[in-house]
């Protein structure tokens, strides 16, 4: 996920990322303040926050619901900004902002404030150039039944106050249009879409996409429907229903009118895909990436022939193929009933494998892991982490949300590969502890200044976090685990070349899913989401996986080499997550500045 797209970008990719739903964004028009244990205990926190508080205030006219999301009460009832002149207001607004930073950074003197004022001019910078390219070879398309959807899952999320839910039911009445002042979404999704369609030169959405997303339509309103019953909240019945028949008009007319103008091969300009690549955190050109990645997945390939060959002799396989042996173990698959149970036993091994080792200091409490509802799966067919509240947190904390199946697939293969006893570990290890449970649980808890927790976030530096863990992890299991582990790396490195090749049109996704499934050894159905993922759900965001765990590596060895006997891993793990999501460079720079030294 990023924060620095463009809006149609915003709302129709960014709103449904696949490793983290609702992770950092835009806006918002107030900021409630900070629990005690996140309250800054540092003058420069506190001064930094105010500015960043500011840029929020004046971002918030165009997308409230990414901030509610973030615990921004204030919001909570607001809806996003379709209006007439959309882009030309919003781009005035982002210039209007980055000006007064400018301004803003010649009065300051505290070097750390300077620098997250950079943090959020760089990001400011991004996301109006971002922008632009949308505005220049995009015609425009709103996914409305998903944004929807994770609109009013985030608001209703069982993990927060409850005396929030009420501001869903006006947020529903803007959405339809029966509040004063307000039309309905549909309408002004149609226009600013019409609008544009008489602009030469713009790409459509890709069909697929499109024809994606109806299948997914059904299942989304059923879960609309769930979380509003689930809520407890009277009196929603009726604007529930006439969004859903507006939602249904809505994509009758995206049947008539966008599908037709569609594009049928799946690739972006290459402006589109390079600015993809850069706003997810990968600074490096795709023909070197594809290279580097190659070589990464060659080097994790001799690695699991080796385990494999370890793992066949102890069950007396006479094939010890790495391909053969992960589809014997994955055949041997953990009940659906007693999966969830499962994951929370080997998740209490993991955390005594972390004391014991002292791997990296783990909070008291206890990790959240719960199964994904079929509209979550429909929405993001792969596990992800939802983040808690950054914002006036009160003790919410992540959950790991487990996705089993992929509703949309149609191969009829059931989606084994988390399911089976030993890849639990490295999906632990990822979405929870020492993953990204921790990096959220780090942000709200040390009180990391809101530039760095919201606006330095890029899908390179979170999920290279989420990588690093795995790969750490790997050494403490056993044989069969540490195979299967190593494939879930040996994955992302495939992501990062076919990702590309996809993109620039060197590969198939015909070739590309039959390469996941053969080589990979992944199920067909989590091939497909990775496909789908390449050609159309977040062009370019895989490679960030293996991308920033290349960051990640590459600094520890340094810090390593300079510290010698020195180096303490735990003490070194903490120094990171402290540091919230800074971009790579700079937390290079605090690392060698503040933690070697």
């Amino acid at each position: 996920m990023n924060s620095r797209a463009g809006l149609p970008f915003l709302l129709t990719i960014l709103l449904t990322s696949p490793c983290m739903v609702w992770a950092q964004d835009s806006t918002a028009t107030a900021v409630a303040p900070a629990p005690e244990a996140a309250t800054p205990s540092t003058d420069w926190v506190a001064e930094s926050n105010k500015i960043t508080e500011e840029v929020m205030l004046q971002q918030a006219r165009f997308v409230p619901e990414r901030f509610s999301a973030q615990g921004i009460t204030s919001v909570d009832a607001e809806v996003f900004d379709l209006g007439p002149r959309l882009y030309e207001r919003s781009q005035k607004n982002t210039r209007e902002i980055i000006k007064g930073l400018e301004e803003r950074r010649k009065t300051l003197t505290d070097p750390k404030v300077i620098q997250d004022v950079d943090i959020l001019l760089q990001a400011l910078q991004e996301q109006y150039h971002s922008a632009g390219l949308q505005q220049q070879y995009m015609l425009p398309y709103y996914n409305l039944q998903n944004i929807m959807f994770q609109s009013f899952r985030s608001l209703l999320d069982p993990r927060n106050d409850k005396a929030r839910y009420p501001a869903a039911l006006e947020r529903l009445k803007k959405y339809t249009g029966r509040a004063k002042g307000t039309d309905p979404v549909t309408e002004l999704a149609i226009a600013r879409t019409w609008e544009r369609f008489d602009a030469p030169d713009l790409v459509g959405p890709y069909k697929g996409e499109m024809e994606n997303h109806f299948k997914q339509q059904a299942q989304l309103k059923q879960g609309l429907e769930q979380i509003f019953k689930d809520s407890g909240l009277k009196g929603y019945e009726k604007d529930l229903a006439l969004l859903n028949r507006q939602l249904a008009k809505y994509s009758d007319w995206l049947k008539k009118e966008l599908l037709p103008r569609a594009r049928d091969d799946h690739r972006l300009p290459p402006e589109i895909y390079a600015d993809n690549l850069k706003n997810f955190g990968v600074n490096i050109e795709p023909e070197d990436l594809i290279r580097q990645a190659q070589l990464g997945f060659a080097q994790i390939q001799f690695q699991m022939k080796a385990i494999a060959r370890t793992v066949a002799a102890e069950r007396g396989l006479e094939n010890s193929d790495y391909r053969y042996v992960m589809g014997v173990l994955q055949k041997e698959l953990v009940p659906e009933k007693e999966l969830m149970d499962f994951y929370l036993a080997r998740l209490a091994d993991i955390e005594t494998i972390i004391r014991d080792n002292d791997i990296v200091s783990l909070p008291d409490r206890p990790a959240r892991i719960r199964h994904a509802t079929d509209a979550e799966s429909a929405a993001s067919p792969a596990s992800f982490m939802s983040p808690p509240q950054l914002i006036g947190n009160t003790g919410q904390s992540g959950e790991f949300v487990l996705v089993s199946k992929n509703p949309t697939d149609t191969s009829g293969e059931a989606m084994s590969d988390f399911s089976n006893a030993p890849a639990t570990w490295g999906l632990i290890a990822h979405e929870a502890r020492p993953g990204h449970e921790m990096q959220f649980s780090s942000i709200v808890e040390n009180g990391v200044s809101l530039a760095r927790a919201i606006y330095a976030f890029n899908s390179a530096n979170a999920e290279g976090w989420g990588l690093y863990s795995e790969a750490l992890m790997i050494q403490y299991f056993s044989p069969e685990a540490q195979l299967m582990g190593l494939r879930s790396l040996l994955m992302r490195a495939a992501r990062a070349f076919i990702d590309p090749m996809v993109n620039l049109g060197q590969i198939s996704t015909e070739e590309a899913l039959a390469f996941l499934t053969g080589e990979v050894g992944i199920s067909t159905p989590l091939a497909q989401q990775e496909v789908d993922r390449y050609s159309f759900r977040a062009p370019g965001q895989a490679t960030s996986y293996y991308v920033g765990y290349m960051n990640l590596m590459s600094l520890r060895t340094e810090v390593e080499l300079r510290m010698r006997e020195r180096f303490n891993q735990r003490e070194y793990h903490d120094f990171i997550l402290d540091q919230g999501l800074l971009p790579p460079e700079l937390l290079r720079q605090a690392v060698l500045q503040n933690y070697v030294k």
